[in-house]
Order: C-alpha cells, then structure tokens, then sequence
C-alpha cells in the first residue's frame, strides 16, 4: 500500500480560467450556501469586527465560483460596520493557478470583480493547503469552503477494482474511512486556531446523505462507476496496465452526516476542547446544470459538448498521473484524449440518466466565545 502526499501528485483543477467556466454547478452550490454565509456575518459578535473583518476562501481553485457570495459578503460586512477593513484570503494548493484567479479576482477576465466601486477590500493570496493553518491565530471571522476537502491529505492505497472510494470494500474501504477521519479532524483544528472567538466556518462539502446519494449517483448513472467502466475496458484492451488503473485512483472520500458531526459533538474529541462546536448540518442536491438543460433542448451532442468538460476539470490530472511515465508524453495525452472521448459519445449515444448533481453537507460551526 504505497502512500502519497496529493499535493506533490499534482491534483489539480483545469487551469487558465477554465475551471469557473466548466464548473457552473459549482457556482449554484455556492449561490445556495451564499444566505449562510451572510447569516454567520449577521451573528458575529460586536467585538470580532473592531480591527477589521477576514474571510477565507479555502480550495478557492481560480476564484470564479465564489465571486459573487464575496461579493455579498463584503456588502453585509459594510452593512454592519460601514468602511471595516476587509480582508479575503483566497488559498489553495502550491500548484493551483493562481494566476487564473489573480485575472478573475481583478476583473481581468469574464467575470466582474467586487473592487471597482469599494474601499478598504484587501484580497490576499496563499498556497497554504487547508492541511495546515493559513492564517494568524484569533484573526478569521468567517471560513469558508465548498467543494474542497473531500481531496484527502494523502492516498492511503490505490483500490484495486474502482477508480474511487464509493466503489472500494473491505480493507481498503476502511483505510481510505480512517484517513478521512483523521484528516476532517486535521482541517477543523486548524480552523479552530485561525478563529477568532465567535468566529465561524461554513464548509459545503461533498458527502454520503442520509439515502446513500452521492455525486453523480443520485438515482441515473452512476458517473463513478462509469469512470471505472471505461478505465476497465481500457485495460480489458491492454491500452492500459492493471497497475496504471490502479493507480488513478482518486484521493476522496465523502463523509456522512455523522462522520462530519462526530468531531464537533463528543467532548473527549481534540475538536471539541478546541472549542469547535456543530450549529447546524443539512444535506442538499444542487441538480447538474447540463442535465437540466438537456430536459430543455433535447440535443445530446450538446449535452455531452458541455458536461464532459466539467468532469474532466477535476479528475483529469489524477488520470493522466496514473498513466506510467516511461509512456511517451504524447501517447498519453492521446490515451486521455481517447478516454474522454469514449465517455462523450456514450452519453452522445444513450443520454438519459447521466449528470453530475451535486451532494453536499451544509455545515455550519461556531468557536465558543
């Protein structure tokens, strides 16, 4: 069981902007967590605002996504305490484009930027992973995550017959468990010391709800187990080797309701004593943009033009990754090429079902005061 840090494995999100252009369910996903946001600023206590306001952005990927929820954020904040500083703390992994969210944040890109018209807006960047603590202690108002931290700190195993955890039994289901465990616990205790008292993290993470849903399997196809369909024919063909298949096995795991609550509800928990506690948690579906459009126009070529690129934009490195290094650089871009094309004329072929909803947790936690 070989082990791995993700970050040196290269996970990354599509660069060059793309990310926030392919990604448009991400966005809905934080349009939705947006009214918690605001609520959480609403309920800081007087005292957290006296030196200024800091949010974090944390797997902020190119920063697109979550523009327009900053943007009201900085309005609620001016509302509260009109001229506060404000600081945003945009972080993510050493590898992510950050030159891609420089572009977007400054309003140099497709997207319009919340500094043109205010004063006091400090944006600040960091290739500090949620792993570790990003901020000063006591200086964090509010946190915030989506669709982030399902990425493990580490692949404990490569799983031997699916691309992904929902597909993994046994021992390595339960090794992947364990490292999710440890690494929720690791991320909020971070969390705990950058909070300011009566600070507050709202996490929107990918999850297991309580019907056994989970992204891309919500009743349709099941977009997981068509990953390792695909890969497994690739194999079944000899284009790739069993090891190559093994090793593109994604770094996640999706908590339930109760994994994600343990930490903050038990006492004996570090999490706890750290003064992390549970406000609130509900599980939602944000369905897949593309599928719904699809209901509307009915054309599949478009439908699979337009979803395909979404998937690709988080797992295509991890992929490519797994293909061995002693293949020339070209044959394997071409065996990527050729496995992206397969998943788009199958969808192109036989529609129906496919889609990529969005299951996540709402979570929403206080540090004692």
């Amino acid at each position: 069981m070989g082990i791995f840090n993700a970050q040196s494995e290269g996970i990354t999100m599509s660069g060059g902007g793309l990310y926030s252009l392919a990604t448009v369910g991400a966005k809905h996903v934080i349009d939705a967590a947006t009214p918690l946001v605001l609520d959480a600023i609403n309920a800081l206590p007087e005292s957290s605002l006296k030196t200024g306001f800091t949010l974090s952005d944390m797997g902020c990927a190119d920063a697109g996504t979550s523009l327009s929820m900053i943007t009201s954020a900085i309005e609620t904040v001016n509302q509260r305490v009109p001229d506060l500083p404000v600081s945003i703390v945009y972080t993510d992994q050493p590898r992510n484009d950050f030159n891609a969210l420089i572009t977007n944040v400054y309003g140099l890109g497709p997207f319009e930027t919340y500094l043109d018209d205010r004063k006091n807006i400090f944006p600040l960047v960091s290739g500090t992973s949620f792993y570790r603590q990003i901020i000063p202690a006591e200086s964090l108002n509010i946190g915030f995550s989506a669709t982030a931290m399902h990425w493990l700190s580490q692949k404990v195993c490569n799983i031997s017959n699916h691309v992904q955890a929902v597909g993994a039994k046994g021992e390595e289901l339960q090794v992947f468990r364990q490292q999710a465990h440890k690494d929720w616990r690791q991320i909020l205790i971070h969390r705990a010391r950058e909070l300011k008292p009566g600070g507050k993290l709202v996490l929107i993470n990918f999850g297991t709800d309580e019907q056994g849903r989970y992204l891309g399997n919500t009743g349709g196809v099941n977009m997981f187990d068509t990953f390792n369909q695909i890969w497994q024919s690739f194999v079944d063909d000899k284009r790739v080797s069993q090891e190559e298949y093994q090793n593109m096995t994604l770094p996640q795991y999706y908590n339930s309701v109760e994994e994600f609550s343990a930490p903050l509800l038990k006492s004996d928990e570090a999490v706890y004593q750290a003064g992390l506690r549970l406000d609130h948690i509900d599980t939602r579906i944000v369905k897949c943009p593309y599928a719904e459009d699809f209901k509307l126009h009915g054309d599949s070529i478009r439908f699979a033009r337009e979803y395909i690129p979404t998937i690709r934009s988080w797992n295509e490195s991890i992929f490519f990754n797994g293909l061995s290094s002693d293949r020339p650089l070209k044959e394997r871009r071409e065996l990527i090429e050729d496995y992206y094309g397969t998943y788009r004329t199958m969808v192109e072929n036989n529609p129906e079902g496919h889609g990529m909803d969005y299951v996540h947790a709402y979570t929403i936690i206080s540090k004692v005061e």
